[in-house]
Order: C-alpha cells, then structure tokens, then sequence
C-alpha cells in the first residue's frame, strides 16, 4: 500500500497513524504541483491528498477515513482507536469529524478568500470573520484540552491529535498566535517530542513547528 503525501497538507495526519500503527504502508512524497498532474489524477481526480492506494489498486481518500481504516486494520500500539466500541473511540470520531468538518474547513477563508469574496475588500473582511471564527474553534479545543488535564486532546493520546497538530500547524500562517492557546501550545510541544511525528515530519519534508 502507499500513502500519497504533499508537504504542509492534512497528509500528515496519517502519516503520523501510520508511524503510531508501524502498517506496512509506504509514504509517498509528492512535489508542490504534482497533485494536480494527470498521473496523481489517475489515482485521486480530486487532485488533493492524501490517498491511500491499495495493493489490488483501490484507492481511499479523505484524512478521517484513512485514518479510520488505519486504525481499524492495523491500531496504534497502546491506543485501540476505530476497531473498538469503549467511549474513547467514540469521542475519538467525535473529535476527527469536527477537527476535519468544522476547524480544517474554516481555513478555507484564509487560504482561499477569494472563494467567498469578488473584491479586494470583501476578501478582507472573508478573512477577518475567518480568524475570529478560528479563534473561537482554538478557544474551545484549548478548553477541551485543559477539561481533560493535558496534553492530549481526548483522555488519552488519539488519531485526534495527529490532526489537531496539523491544523493548529497552520495558525503559523495566521495573525493569530499559538502561545494564546497555552494547553494547544503544550500539545503541540509534546507531539513535537514523538518519534513516530518527527518520523512523518521528515517523510512529508517538513519540519518542526517555527523550525
């Protein structure tokens, strides 16, 4: 199997699942440009990573459902993530469905503003109501963090947080700053000190958070 990857993307995600899980799955590292090229086309016409391209040539795309089915075919070590009914791996979906349908989809009015504006100005004002939007998803994730004493997201470390560090990567990219949201600056502190995240940061030729 590989995992087709492009730097800086939600890719990272499984990546890092797949560092956690040790699954047999090669990560494949696309050029800035490449996903849009009719041979990645082949495989996702989507033209977005990730995909995850199976042996018999089938092929998965969207973080959260290869994440689910990373978890399901292979676990991850001491975290017993979509194969299990306990309440962690409930809340486990939970939080991947709201990290991927709520706080990754809101970046969308920072890195594509004119999506939802035809003027200079009006792209202005997309990205203002953007941050304050973020804003209020950092602000409830940083609670939900220090509700449950830290560092994880969940009780216990998760697929969920492989993708939080990503999206809470992206704040670098924003006016707003990591250090306002003290338990995500924590979390991401302590992923930052996981072999198996420093192992997918290098596949995906990408660096540590301000590195």
């Amino acid at each position: 199997m590989k995992l087709y990857t492009l730097a800086g993307t939600c890719a990272l995600a499984p990546n890092i699942a797949i560092a956690w899980s040790k699954a047999p799955i090669d990560v494949v590292l696309l050029e800035r440009g490449e996903h849009k090229q009719e041979s990645y086309l082949a495989i996702n016409p989507k033209g977005q990573v990730p995909a995850l391209v199976f042996d018999d040539g089938d092929v998965l795309t969207e973080a959260t459902a290869i994440l689910a089915y990373i978890g399901a075919a292979f676990g991850g070590g001491d975290m017993d993530h979509f194969s299990r009914k306990a309440p962690l791996g409930r809340k486990e979906a939970e939080a991947l469905s709201y990290l991927s349908s709520e706080v990754h989809a809101a970046f969308k009015g920072h890195f594509a503003p004119s999506t939802f504006a035809d003027t200079p100005q009006t792209e202005k004002v997309v990205r203002h109501k953007t941050y304050a939007r973020l804003d209020a998803y950092f602000k409830r994730l940083d609670a939900q963090i220090e509700e449950t004493d830290g560092p994880w997201l969940l009780e216990a470390r998760s697929y969920a947080d492989a993708y939080l560090y990503i999206v809470m990567r992206w704040i670098e990219r924003t006016p707003l700053q990591l250090e306002d949201y003290p338990n995500l600056a924590v979390h991401q502190r302590e992923m930052e000190k996981d072999d198996g995240v420093l192992l997918a940061l290098e596949r995906q030729g990408m660096k540590v958070a301000g590195g």
